[in-house]
């Protein structure tokens, strides 16, 4: 339920109390500053207020983006703001110190302004919406109120809404390619009443389909997979930009939206994979490979972004470098597809399943991510080499958190303490090592699958629990959790590939799918401000390194078959214990709606 009060002298003919009805608000009118206050605190706290000036002219997006928008505790144009429940006390506050009596009709005669400007005064992360071609003013005379009607005449606010509905920075497939339609569809979704996360819902049905028609292992299901491929990231924009038209922001979509991206994504190699062993090919291996590269490169870019959130530095040459260069429109188009953004990745993976074969396909991925991976870590560590940063306390436990460290790491840290500078290169050198030491053995080891892997792993462990005994503020400490899942991912891979018996990769798959989900998970939470899953859950899941202490036992204990039925109850347990309590985090979650900005108006 949401209330607006409209403040001030009436304005016969008007049609802003029809748009407020139409935005979905109960209007109220008050006669002055002290009526206003008395309704607004009638209002109960748990419900959105907006305090709207009647001589308001303007768009009607523009009193949707000021008043409907979850994803702020306060907002304003001119002319009208808007608190929800996080900032109804401020509000409150700011009602009360407006003085009444003589002298004080400066304060009153606008009074959505005085009130817009105290709540910016208490941080209450008040959002100014940027109207850009939009209008919104308040006309004290009828010449203003003339002028402003003649502005709002003069510009679509359809058109407006249509086109901030898509991303400002989109890959080039995407922007040239589904946006110039996926639009409308998401404002055919918007009418029919669809919400962002039915769409979502409808988009990963769509691949799972996909990738069963792949599964069939037939040149039909192929080219039926490609364009069912197509038209998933179809509606994967669409859901995107449906929550942006509408204005159905929330964190619980996002969740869905990144992580159903991941599912289908990973669902589509795995029925790939089954369609080429019909034909008599294995690429579980180049399937595991793909999955590994991506998740890979995702904590890379994850890590980063954390370590780099709100850190104070300095620019660097090679932040100055990258911002010369958007100065030349052709380079960004470039830079973007470099990168091969999931636009790129998914019409590349459609056009190659239907025209080539499985293998094919993950030879294509596999160079394409990993030159992408190069491109884009290369840039990272000289952006982190070259800038002087202070990173935060909140950075660093982020960090700690995506590293992901079970009960053995934490206590060989907890010793490990003190031992190390903070701000150095141990951290990132000693999670390297952690990871070479075990690839390089169980890749060049003849038979890894014995209990020597088993010391090595706990070498590995001990590196692990070095790397994160200090506070994670170095300038390539963002590098510690990317180490960490490329050494356990990998192990994993090289383990079932090297057990060498029919299922044993397939298997393999699925442990790394609910592994890195887990991981994807931690992002989301962290992302959507609620912190990392609960500590319990990661110390359930053995954390990183205690998962590949228990993978190397049972390949050294088991027998390769055994080893197999042992990867499969491993991978279905660890993902009904993380699915289980994602579930339930998310569904129970009262994290704020998540910022997705498209362009300004």
């Amino acid at each position: 339920m949401s209330t607006a009060i409209l403040t001030g002298p009436p304005v016969a003919g008007s049609p802003l109390e029809a748009d407020l009805r139409t935005l979905g608000f109960d209007v109220r009118t008050a006669d002055d500053a002290t009526a206003a206050a008395e309704l607004i605190n009638a209002v109960p706290a748990q419900e959105r207020v907006a305090v709207v000036d009647p001589r308001f002219v303007g768009h009607l997006h523009a009193l949707r983006l000021a008043l409907t928008d979850p994803r702020f505790p306060a907002a304003a144009v001119p002319g009208a703001l808007t608190a929800q429940p996080a900032a109804r006390a401020a509000l409150t506050r700011a009602v009360g110190r407006i003085p009444v009596g003589a002298g004080t009709a400066h304060l009153t005669d606008v009074l959505t302004d005085t009130l817009t400007e105290s709540l910016d005064r208490d941080g209450t992360g008040l959002h100014r919406v940027e109207l850009g071609s939009l209008v919104a003013t308040v006309a004290l005379t009828p010449a203003q109120r003339e002028d402003a009607r003649e502005a709002v005449a003069a510009v679509d606010d359809e058109a407006v809404r249509l086109r901030t509905a898509v991303k400002s920075r989109d890959g080039f497939f995407t922007t040239y390619c589904i946006s110039p339609y996926s639009r409308y569809l998401a404002r055919w979704c918007a009418r029919r009443g669809l919400t962002p996360n039915q769409v979502t819902t409808a988009s990963l049905l769509t691949a799972l389909i996909a990738a069963g028609c792949a599964a069939t292992g037939t040149r039909g299901g192929f080219i039926a997979a490609g364009f069912l491929l197509l038209f998933s990231f179809v509606l994967d924009c669409t859901d995107g930009q449906l929550a942006r038209y509408s204005l159905q922001y929330s964190t619980m979509g996002a969740w869905l939206d990144a992580t159903f991206d991941r599912a289908k994504e990973y669902a589509y190699y795995a029925g790939l994979a089954l369609g080429a062993a019909r034909g008599g090919d294995d690429v579980w291996a180049l399937a595991l490979g793909a999955m590994v590269l991506m998740t890979c490169r995702h904590v890379v870019d994850f890590s980063f972004n954390e370590a780099n959130h709100d850190a104070t530095a300095n620019t660097s040459p090679t932040a100055a470098l990258s911002g010369k260069l958007d100065s030349v429109g052709w380079t960004v188009w470039v830079r973007r597809m470099i990168v091969l953004p999931i636009g790129e990745r998914w019409a590349m993976i459609a056009v190659l399943t239907a025209l080539t074969t499985p293998r094919i396909v993950f030879y294509a991925l596999l160079i394409g991510c990993a030159l992408a991976a190069c491109y884009t870590t290369a840039g990272r560590v000289l952006r982190s080499l070259t800038r002087r940063a202070r990173r935060t306390d909140r950075a660093a436990q982020a960090l700690a958190d995506l590293a992901d460290s079970g009960p053995l790491a934490e206590l060989i840290a907890r010793s490990a303490r003190g031992r190390g500078r903070t701000g150095s290169f141990l951290a990132p050198v000693m999670a390297f090592l952690s990871a070479a030491v075990l690839l390089v053995w169980v890749i060049f080891e003849n038979d890894p699958a014995s209990w020597l892997t088993v010391g090595v792993a706990v070498c590995s462990a001990l590196l692990a629990g070095a790397a994160v005994a200090r506070p994670l503020k170095g300038a390539l400490d963002w590098l510690v959790p990317p180490f960490f899942r490329a050494g356990e991912y990998v192990t994993i891979l090289v383990l079932a590939a090297r057990a060498d018996v029919p299922g044993a990769l397939p298997a393999a798959y699925g442990l790394v799918a609910a592994v890195a989900y887990h991981h994807y998970d931690t992002v989301y939470r962290i992302r959507g401000g609620t912190g990392a899953p609960p500590r319990w859950l990661v110390r359930a899941t053995g954390g990183h390194e205690g998962r590949i202490l228990v993978i190397t036992v049972l390949a050294a204990a088991l027998s390769p078959s055994g080893f197999t039925i042992a990867l499969t109850a491993l991978a279905v347990a660890l993902a009904l214990l993380v699915l289980i309590e994602s579930i339930r985090f998310w569904v129970s979650s009262q994290a704020p709606a998540v910022h997705d900005e498209g362009e300004p108006a």
